[in-house]
């Protein structure tokens, strides 16, 4: 058997609108370039038609495989996933939305083909809201100044892979996965490749508000101790103040015996502050314990309802049932 050159890896949920466009650009790209492939797409619990459109994609190329979830575990799991099962000597991520345009992967082998064992992709325009487009700037750049790690700005999960970076990421068992973070984590030979971040395709964005602002704190907490420092600076400059403030009140008595101090109000405004900064201090621990819980309980990243063409393989971490 012909080994795999290249896996792509795809997550995919709801994406019924946007699947048949993928799919035919996908195989424009794949087909003329005359290596053995495979595209893996991730069902990460869809409750619309893409997982029969994925039977039927399956059914007309054996190409194409398929991980269908039990339910919807998340994007980075669905990476995650996809990583687990990938065979081929280079692994290329591209999301489900057509936002990461299936004609850049030539660009991509180019500079594997070079010697470089990660490219990532940077999204050199976003064709997004104002907002939206700040609030990533913004992140990505509070990220790179917080994190132990040097994750590049403006990279995203788009990216190819060596089979070398493929085999480390899977001996990497953390729950709460920040793919882009591990990447960066491992280090080796990476570059960038700029390329225009394309608008949605079709379909609704599943990527809430609520769940950017997890994937945010994923990546803050997995790659930062600076959350938990911050409380040590916090508290060495309110104890310090306090003793300054102490020593004034003192020396104020004794130098003006005669002026009344009321205090209420200062009393009431320091003991909020200190309520406040107890809680989020509280808070920043309660994210990190959270996390410590779920690796404590040690369970399985995903669970597998289906696959196609992945019967013979072994994934690490997963409960598996073969069969649609």
């Amino acid at each position: 058997m012909s080994e795999i050159f290249l896996s792509i890896i795809v997550p995919i949920y709801n994406e019924q609108d946007v699947l048949p466009h993928l799919y035919q650009r996908l195989i424009n790209v794949l087909e003329p370039a005359g290596f053995l492939y495979e595209v893996i797409f991730i069902d990460d619990g869809s409750r619309d038609q893409s997982l029969p459109l994925l039977v039927n994609y399956h059914n007309d190329n054996h190409n194409v495989k398929v991980v269908s979830f039990s339910r919807n575990f998340g994007h980075q799991v669905a990476i995650t996933a996809g990583i687990n099962y990938a065979q081929g000597k280079a692994v290329m991520i591209i999301d489900g939305d057509l936002q990461d345009p299936p004609e850049i992967i030539p660009e991509f082998i180019a500079m594997w083909k070079q010697g470089y064992e990660v490219v990532y992709g940077i999204r050199k325009k976003r064709k997004e809201n104002f907002v939206k487009k700040m609030f990533y700037s913004t992140y990505y750049r509070l990220l790179k100044k917080l994190s132990n790690t040097d994750i590049p700005l403006d990279s995203g999960d788009c990216c190819l892979i060596d089979r070398r970076i493929v085999d480390l990421m899977n001996k990497m068992p953390e729950r709460n996965r920040f793919v882009r973070g591990l990447r960066a984590w491992l280090g080796f030979k990476q570059i960038g490749l700029a390329y225009e971040r394309d608008r949605r395709f079709a379909g609704k964005v599943k990527y809430s508000f609520i769940k950017l602002i997890k994937l945010g704190l994923d990546g803050i907490i997995s790659f930062s101790y600076f959350p938990l420092k911050i409380s040590v600076f916090l508290g060495f400059f309110i104890s310090i103040s306090s003793v300054i403030y102490s020593f004034y009140i003192v020396v104020n008595r004794f130098i003006h015996p005669e002026q009344r101090i009321l205090g209420w109000a200062s009393i009431v405004v320091g003991i909020t502050f200190l309520g406040g900064i107890q809680l989020l201090m509280m808070g920043v621990l309660g994210e990190y314990v959270s996390r410590i819980f779920d690796e404590v309980k040690n369970r399985p990243h995903y669970v597998i309802g289906c696959t196609l063409g992945l019967e013979d393989r072994n994934a690490q971490n997963i409960s598996y049932h073969p069969g649609v």
